[in-house]
């Protein structure tokens, strides 16, 4: 496995600047975004698709330095309501996938999507219990008629461009779970896979060791997330784990994001490396930084120091002592 980073939390360096900052904490990857909720402030993406001399030098830029690009993320909502994000998410995502297959970028990052509750909403509704029955009405209506077309057709697109689907399984959207990844991807293509980030498993009071081995029986997991989570148990008695405070309110939040090792354990990730090892996935582990307490280049270096610790790199070629 190598260490890599979601380089969006450094936006405000130029393109150079970030590649050289990866690089001096001694990181082997850099994921991308491209557009939406991702910043694309460091991938021109309409001038890289119309120019091969500009893809040839950009990733010149990050070869030269040792680096690799793991992966293109392009978050959004293609299933919104709102028709005009709705449409920017899918032709960011159908623009993304063309340049990962340029640049031989084997996986694209999003979410899934969520839709409304009819053909008029204006807004995304998340369904979170089968009762009353009109929540369960509206998320078979969803799936049925919303997210399964689509992933169909969007799967199709990124198997003929000879790229993976990593979906982030994060609250808010139809996918945020592995049950609900496997069915859609039983229902689409083996393109779809997970980005997996354990920070939104655990909220969900799912054991990402376990979800490691449910996606990673079934080849699932395209890609890796490095976020961790606090939870505050005072606090979840008080407003549950569906808690809709604002992030910043730190003190009286259910959960909050944290730098890795700063709401679970160090056994906690070295289980999950092994589980990721022993399970097939042998490749990048990207650091996302949202913890709400640390500044970026604090809880950036804690997050590589934590994973460098546990980070599975080299091959077993042979078991020496059987």
């Amino acid at each position: 496995m190598k260490l890599g980073v979601f380089t969006v939390l450094f936006r405000d360096k130029s393109f150079t600047d970030m590649l050289d900052y990866v690089k001096e904490a001694g990181l082997s990857a850099v994921e991308i975004g491209t557009g939406c909720y991702s910043s694309g402030v460091h991938c021109p993406l309409d001038e890289l698709l119309e120019s091969k001399e500009k893809r040839d030098a950009y990733l010149n830029e990050v070869e030269k330095r040792g680096l690799t690009i793991s992966a293109f993320s392009c978050h959004g909502n293609p299933l919104s309501p709102d028709k005009e994000f709705a449409k920017q998410s899918h032709e960011t995502y159908l623009k993304t996938v063309q340049l990962s297959e340029y640049l031989n970028v084997p996986v694209v990052n999003c979410f899934s999507g969520t839709a409304g509750d009819h053909e008029g909403a204006k807004h995304p509704n998340w369904p979170v219990a089968p009762w009353p029955h009109d929540y369960g009405e509206v998320l078979k209506w969803q799936w049925e008629e919303k997210l399964i077309p689509y992933w169909k057709e969007a799967g199709e697109f990124a198997e003929q461009h000879h790229v993976k689907i990593g979906l982030e399984l994060h609250g808010g959207f139809l996918v945020h779970t592995p049950y609900t990844l496997l069915k859609l991807r039983e229902a689409t293509c083996e393109a779809i896979g997970a980005n997996l980030d354990p920070s939104h498993l655990w909220w969900q009071g799912i054991d990402p060791v376990g979800a490691i081995k449910i996606l990673g029986k079934e080849k699932a997991i395209h890609h890796f997330h490095a976020k961790d989570t606090y939870i505050d148990q005072d606090n979840v008695n008080m407003y549950g784990l569906l808690d809709m405070q604002p992030y910043n309110n730190v003190q009286t939040r259910s959960w909050s994001f944290r730098s890795v090792g700063y709401g679970h354990g160090i056994k906690d990730w070295s289980d999950m490396m092994s589980a990721l090892r022993l399970y097939g996935y042998d490749y990048v582990v990207s650091i996302e930084h949202e913890d709400p307490i640390m500044s970026i280049e604090e809880g950036f270096s804690r997050a590589v120091q934590n994973l460098q610790t546990v980070l599975i790199e080299d091959k077993l070629e042979k078991m020496w002592w059987v």
